[in-house]
Protein backbone atom coordinates (compact mmCIF):
# COMPACT_ATOMS: atom_id res chain seq x y z
CA UNK A 1 0.00 0.00 0.00
CA UNK A 2 1.35 3.40 -0.95
CA UNK A 3 1.27 6.19 1.59
CA UNK A 4 2.87 9.31 2.93
CA UNK A 5 4.08 9.93 6.43
CA UNK A 6 4.65 13.44 7.70
CA UNK A 7 6.57 13.99 10.91
CA UNK A 8 6.54 17.38 12.57
CA UNK A 9 9.36 17.60 15.04
CA UNK A 10 9.66 20.52 17.40
CA UNK A 11 7.11 22.63 15.53
CA UNK A 12 4.46 23.49 18.10
CA UNK A 13 2.81 26.12 15.89
CA UNK A 14 2.28 23.67 13.01
CA UNK A 15 1.01 20.98 15.40
CA UNK A 16 -1.42 23.44 16.99
CA UNK A 17 -2.73 24.55 13.61
CA UNK A 18 -3.09 20.95 12.44
CA UNK A 19 -4.92 20.14 15.68
CA UNK A 20 -7.26 23.06 15.01
CA UNK A 21 -8.05 21.73 11.53
CA UNK A 22 -8.82 18.30 12.97
CA UNK A 23 -11.04 19.77 15.71
CA UNK A 24 -12.98 21.89 13.22
CA UNK A 25 -13.42 18.90 10.90
CA UNK A 26 -14.83 16.77 13.73
CA UNK A 27 -17.50 19.30 14.70
CA UNK A 28 -18.35 21.66 11.87
CA UNK A 29 -21.65 22.78 13.41
CA UNK A 30 -20.59 26.43 13.30
CA UNK A 31 -19.79 26.17 9.59
CA UNK A 32 -23.13 24.50 8.89
CA UNK A 33 -24.95 27.16 10.94
CA UNK A 34 -23.29 29.86 8.82
CA UNK A 35 -24.29 28.01 5.65
CA UNK A 36 -27.86 27.62 6.95
CA UNK A 37 -28.18 31.33 7.75
CA UNK A 38 -26.86 32.22 4.31
CA UNK A 39 -29.29 29.87 2.55
CA UNK A 40 -32.28 31.16 4.54
CA UNK A 41 -31.40 34.73 3.55
CA UNK A 42 -30.94 33.71 -0.08
CA UNK A 43 -34.24 31.80 -0.17
CA UNK A 44 -36.14 34.73 1.33
CA UNK A 45 -34.58 37.05 -1.26
CA UNK A 46 -35.92 34.75 -3.99
CA UNK A 47 -39.43 35.26 -2.57
CA UNK A 48 -38.97 39.01 -2.91
CA UNK A 49 -37.75 38.61 -6.50
CA UNK A 50 -40.40 35.97 -7.32
CA UNK A 51 -37.96 33.57 -8.88
CA UNK A 52 -36.80 29.97 -8.69
CA UNK A 53 -33.25 28.95 -7.74
CA UNK A 54 -32.45 28.57 -11.45
CA UNK A 55 -33.39 32.25 -11.95
CA UNK A 56 -36.62 31.63 -13.84
CA UNK A 57 -39.57 33.82 -12.78
CA UNK A 58 -42.49 32.21 -10.97
CA UNK A 59 -45.80 32.16 -12.81
CA UNK A 60 -47.82 34.98 -11.23
CA UNK A 61 -50.73 33.93 -9.03
CA UNK A 62 -54.24 35.07 -9.90
CA UNK A 63 -54.36 37.00 -6.61
CA UNK A 64 -51.16 38.86 -7.48
CA UNK A 65 -52.48 39.68 -10.96
CA UNK A 66 -55.78 41.00 -9.57
CA UNK A 67 -54.41 42.97 -6.61
CA UNK A 68 -51.01 43.90 -8.00
CA UNK A 69 -49.21 42.15 -5.15
CA UNK A 70 -46.40 39.62 -5.24
CA UNK A 71 -46.85 35.89 -5.72
CA UNK A 72 -46.45 33.81 -2.51
CA UNK A 73 -46.09 36.95 -0.38
CA UNK A 74 -49.64 38.00 0.54
CA UNK A 75 -49.08 37.20 4.22
CA UNK A 76 -45.38 36.22 3.88
CA UNK A 77 -46.06 33.25 6.19
CA UNK A 78 -44.30 30.79 3.88
CA UNK A 79 -41.33 33.11 3.35
CA UNK A 80 -40.94 33.78 7.09
CA UNK A 81 -41.16 30.05 7.86
CA UNK A 82 -37.93 29.22 6.02
CA UNK A 83 -35.47 27.98 8.60
CA UNK A 84 -32.49 25.67 8.97
CA UNK A 85 -31.29 22.93 11.26
CA UNK A 86 -27.54 22.43 11.59
CA UNK A 87 -25.66 19.49 13.08
CA UNK A 88 -21.95 18.72 13.32
CA UNK A 89 -22.06 17.09 9.88
CA UNK A 90 -24.86 18.71 7.85
CA UNK A 91 -27.44 21.44 7.42
CA UNK A 92 -31.06 21.20 6.27
CA UNK A 93 -33.03 24.19 5.01
CA UNK A 94 -36.80 24.04 4.71
CA UNK A 95 -40.19 24.90 6.13
CA UNK A 96 -42.88 23.22 8.20
CA UNK A 97 -45.74 25.01 6.43
CA UNK A 98 -48.09 22.31 5.18
CA UNK A 99 -48.85 23.94 1.83
CA UNK A 100 -45.18 24.49 0.93
CA UNK A 101 -44.89 21.28 -1.11
CA UNK A 102 -47.66 22.18 -3.57
CA UNK A 103 -45.96 25.52 -4.24
CA UNK A 104 -42.47 24.00 -4.53
CA UNK A 105 -43.47 21.08 -6.77
CA UNK A 106 -46.79 22.14 -8.31
CA UNK A 107 -49.69 19.75 -8.67
CA UNK A 108 -53.44 19.37 -8.73
CA UNK A 109 -55.67 20.01 -5.73
CA UNK A 110 -58.86 17.97 -6.00
CA UNK A 111 -61.91 19.41 -4.29
CA UNK A 112 -64.73 16.92 -3.74
CA UNK A 113 -68.37 17.91 -4.17
CA UNK A 114 -69.97 19.03 -0.92
CA UNK A 115 -73.14 20.48 0.54
CA UNK A 116 -73.27 23.45 2.82
CA UNK A 117 -76.04 25.22 4.66
CA UNK A 118 -76.04 29.00 4.40
CA UNK A 119 -77.84 31.14 6.95
CA UNK A 120 -79.38 34.50 6.04
CA UNK A 121 -81.39 37.11 7.85
CA UNK A 122 -84.46 38.92 6.59
CA UNK A 123 -85.71 42.13 8.15
CA UNK A 124 -89.33 42.71 9.18
CA UNK A 125 -90.18 43.87 5.65
CA UNK A 126 -88.94 40.56 4.26
CA UNK A 127 -85.86 42.07 2.64
CA UNK A 128 -82.73 39.96 2.67
CA UNK A 129 -79.92 41.59 4.65
CA UNK A 130 -76.40 41.56 3.28
CA UNK A 131 -73.99 38.79 4.19
CA UNK A 132 -74.26 35.40 5.77
CA UNK A 133 -74.99 34.78 9.42
CA UNK A 134 -73.68 32.29 11.92
CA UNK A 135 -75.85 29.28 12.49
CA UNK A 136 -78.70 30.28 14.80
CA UNK A 137 -78.30 34.02 14.06
CA UNK A 138 -80.39 34.10 10.92
CA UNK A 139 -84.02 33.43 10.21
CA UNK A 140 -83.64 31.65 6.88
CA UNK A 141 -81.39 28.83 5.70
CA UNK A 142 -80.63 27.41 2.30
CA UNK A 143 -78.68 24.27 1.48
CA UNK A 144 -76.42 24.58 -1.53
CA UNK A 145 -74.38 22.00 -3.40
CA UNK A 146 -70.92 22.93 -4.50
CA UNK A 147 -69.62 20.77 -7.33
CA UNK A 148 -66.33 18.95 -7.43
CA UNK A 149 -63.42 20.79 -8.92
CA UNK A 150 -59.70 20.91 -9.42
CA UNK A 151 -57.13 23.61 -8.96
CA UNK A 152 -53.96 23.32 -11.04
CA UNK A 153 -51.05 24.84 -9.12
CA UNK A 154 -47.95 25.59 -11.17
CA UNK A 155 -44.61 24.86 -9.54
CA UNK A 156 -43.02 27.89 -7.92
CA UNK A 157 -39.79 26.42 -6.56
CA UNK A 158 -38.21 28.43 -3.78
CA UNK A 159 -35.93 25.85 -2.11
CA UNK A 160 -32.68 24.96 -3.82
CA UNK A 161 -29.24 26.31 -4.57
CA UNK A 162 -28.40 28.93 -7.16
CA UNK A 163 -24.89 29.71 -8.42
CA UNK A 164 -24.38 32.44 -5.82
CA UNK A 165 -25.41 30.02 -3.03
CA UNK A 166 -22.80 27.53 -4.21
CA UNK A 167 -20.09 30.22 -4.23
CA UNK A 168 -21.15 31.38 -0.76
CA UNK A 169 -21.05 27.82 0.62
CA UNK A 170 -17.52 27.34 -0.74
CA UNK A 171 -16.43 30.68 0.74
CA UNK A 172 -17.92 29.80 4.16
CA UNK A 173 -16.22 26.38 4.08
CA UNK A 174 -12.88 27.91 3.05
CA UNK A 175 -13.11 30.44 5.89
CA UNK A 176 -14.04 27.67 8.33
CA UNK A 177 -11.10 25.48 7.33
CA UNK A 178 -8.75 28.47 7.57
CA UNK A 179 -10.06 29.14 11.07
CA UNK A 180 -11.73 32.43 10.13
CA UNK A 181 -15.35 31.27 10.49
CA UNK A 182 -17.36 31.36 13.69
CA UNK A 183 -16.27 28.59 16.05
CA UNK A 184 -18.65 26.47 18.13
Amino acid sequence: MAGVTIKLLDNDAALAQLGGYVARAQDARGMFENIGMSLVTSTQARFERGQAPDGSPWPPSIRALVTGGKTLIETARLMRSITFQATATSVEVGTNVIYAAIHQLGGVIVRPARQQTLTFKRNKKGQMLRGFRKKGRGNETQTVTIGAGQVHMPARPFLGLDDEDEREIIMIADDWIAGEGAQP
